[in-house]
C-alpha cells in the first residue's frame, strides 16, 4: 500500500515533509537505484515549472541521483507533457517532473516518467517507497570517478516546440486567428507563446511573468476570468488557459463562454468518429465527465470509457484497450496517437485544426454538446474515512441515486492530493442536484467528525 505518493506523484507543501529536501535526496537515490536496476548507465532528466522550491528540490533530486553513480540533466522550467517527450526523444532511463500542477506556489511536488514516457505504474511506486525505507539506502556509495553527473540541457524548450509544430497539419494555418493565451505564469510561459505565433497566431499574453510565487495565482486553467475578459476586450476568435504545469487546457470561446475538458472531448472525438480515427469507436474520460458528453458521442456511433479520477488512470485505460482519445473535465487531454500524457497546448492545436478545416467559431462547434446540470462540492476533512465506514452517509447517497434515476448520479470520493471529500451531483434539475449535494457536504462533515474508528 502505497504511503507517499498519490494519484499524481508526491505532493504536498514544500520545505515540509515529505516534500522537504532530506527526504527528496533520499527519493533521488531510490529512483536512480531503481533505474540501475533496469539500464546499464541511466540517465535521468529533470524538468519543473517556475515555482519558488523547484530550485531547491531539483538540486537535493539531482544530488541523490548523482550519489548513487546516475547522471542527471537539467532541462529547466518545462510543461509536464514536454518533460516525457524529452524523456522518450533523449533516450533518457526516466524524467522527473517537480511541480504541484494546479496547486497554489507554496506546495511543489513530483512524479516520474520512465523511458517510454508514460507515468510510472502502482508497482513501480510502491518499489520506491520499498528502496526509501530500507536501511541500506545511503550505504556502499560510489566515490571517485563513479559518482553520477549533472549538466543543463539547453534547448529543451525548442526541441518541444518543434514537436508540437510537427503535430499541425503542415497544409494549415494560424494566420488571421487571434488568441489570447493565459500561462498562469507557470512552465508554459516560453514555449507557448512561441508554438501560436510561429504558426501564424496574432497572440495576446497573460501570465507570462513568473516570479517564483505567482504560478496559478487568480490565472490559468483554474482562474480564467482575466482570460474571459480579454477575449471580450480584444474580440478574440479563442482564449486558451494552461495550468502550472500546462499538461490542462481550459478554453474560452469567442462569446466569452467557457469550455471544459467534457466539451473537448465531445468536439474532438465527434471529428475523429467521423473521420474514421477514433479507435474502437471510445473515448476515455472518468466517472466525473459529465452525460451530455455520452449523448453527444451517442449520435455518431462512439461511446465513453470510464475510469477512476487521475489522468494516469484514464492513460492505462487507453492503453489496455488501445483507445486513442481519452481526457477529464478537469482539462487533461490525452491525444495518444502524439502523446504519452495529457498536454494542453497539443490539445489546443487540435481544437485550432478542427476551427479552420471546418471553418467554424468554437462557439459553434461546442454546440454539439450539451452538459447536464452537475453541481460539484468540495469538503475539508482532516480524515479519509472509507465511505463504506459511513453508514448514514451512504444510505443517504443510495435514497438520491434512487430519487434520480436514470437521468443522474451522485459520486463521492477523496482527493488523492488534497485533504478533500469531492462531493458531484448530476441531474435533470439545477435546484434539486444544488440542494442534494449542500445536504450531502453538511452530512459528510457530521459523519467524519463523529467517525470513531481508524483513518484510512
Amino acid at each position: 500500500m502505497k504511503k507517499l505518493f498519490g494519484t499524481d506523484g508526491i505532493r504536498g507543501q514544500a520545505n515540509v515533509y515529505p516534500i522537504s529536501p532530506d527526504l527528496v535526496l533520499k527519493l533521488g537515490q531510490a529512483i536512480g537505484l531503481f533505474f540501475k536496476e533496469k539500464h546499464s548507465h541511466p540517465r535521468i532528466l529533470i524538468g519543473k515549472d517556475t515555482r519558488l522550491s523547484g530550485y531547491m528540490l531539483e538540486q537535493a533530486l539531482a544530488s541523490g541521483i548523482c550519489s548513487v553513480g546516475v547522471d542527471a540533466q537539467f532541462l529547466g522550467p518545462l510543461p509536464t507533457p514536454g518533460i516525457a517527450y524529452l524523456t522518450r526523444g533523449l533516450r533518457a532511463s526516466a524524467g522527473i517532473v517537480i511541480s504541484a500542477s494546479h496547486n497554489p506556489f507554496y506546495d511543489n511536488g513530483i512524479k516520474i516518467f520512465s523511458a517510454n514516457g508514460y507515468k510510472l505504474p502502482d508497482d513501480a511506486e510502491e518499489r520506491l517507497e520499498l528502496l526509501l525505507d530500507s536501511p541500506d539506502l545511503g550505504s556502499s556509495l560510489p566515490t571517485g570517478d563513479h559518482i553520477g553527473r549533472a549538466k543543463r540541457i539547453d534547448d529543451a524548450i525548442g526541441q518541444y516546440a518543434v514537436y508540437l509544430k510537427e503535430q499541425f497539419p503542415k497544409h494549415l494555418t494560424l494566420d488571421g486567428l487571434r488568441i489570447i493565451i493565459d500561462c498562469a505564469h507557470g512552465a508554459s510561459y516560453k514555449v507557448a507563446p512561441k508554438v501560436f505565433t510561429e504558426l501564424g497566431a496574432e497572440c495576446f499574453m497573460i501570465g507570462v511573468e513568473p516570479d517564483g510565487t505567482n504560478i496559478n495565482a487568480d490565472c490559468g486553467a483554474l482562474h480564467p476570468q482575466k482570460l474571459i475578459d480579454q477575449v471580450k476586450l480584444y474580440k478574440a476568435d479563442i482564449g486558451l488557459a494552461f495550468d502550472g504545469d500546462a499538461d490542462r487546457l481550459v478554453i474560452v470561446d469567442d462569446k466569452g463562454a467557457l469550455v471544459d475538458g467534457d466539451e473537448i472531448l465531445a468536439i474532438c472525438g465527434i471529428q475523429m468518429m467521423k473521420q474514421g480515427k477514433l479507435r474502437q469507436g471510445t473515448v476515455v474520460s472518468t466517472v466525473m465527465s459529465n452525460m451530455g458528453l455520452d449523448i453527444a458521442l451517442e449520435r455518431v456511433g462512439a461511446g465513453v470509457r470510464r475510469t477512476k479520477v487521475g489522468d494516469r488512470y484514464v492513460m492505462e485505460e487507453m492503453l489496455k484497450g488501445d483507445f486513442n482519445l481519452g481526457g477529464e473535465q478537469s482539462g487533461h487531454l490525452i491525444f495518444r496517437d502524439s502523446a504519452t500524457t495529457g498536454d494542453g497546448i497539443l490539445a489546443a492545436l487540435h481544437v485550432l485544426e478542427i476551427m479552420i478545416s471546418e471553418q467554424k467559431r468554437i462557439s459553434d462547434l461546442r454546440r454539439c454538446m450539451q452538459r447536464l446540470p452537475q453541481v460539484l462540492k468540495n469538503v475539508s476533512v482532516k480524515r479519509k474515512v472509507p465511505l463504506e465506514m459511513l453508514p448514514v452517509l451512504s444510505t443517504l447517497i443510495a435514497n438520491m441515486e434512487l430519487q434520480l434515476g436514470k437521468g443522474g448520479r451522485v459520486l463521492f470520493r477523496y482527493s488523492g492530493t488534497e485533504s478533500l471529500a469531492r462531493i458531484m451531483v448530476e441531474g435533470q434539475d439545477l435546484g434539486v442536484i444544488e440542494a442534494m449535494a449542500n445536504e450531502l457536504c453538511h452530512e459528510t462533515t457530521t459523519a467524519i467528525a463523529n467517525y470513531k474508528g481508524a483513518d484510512r
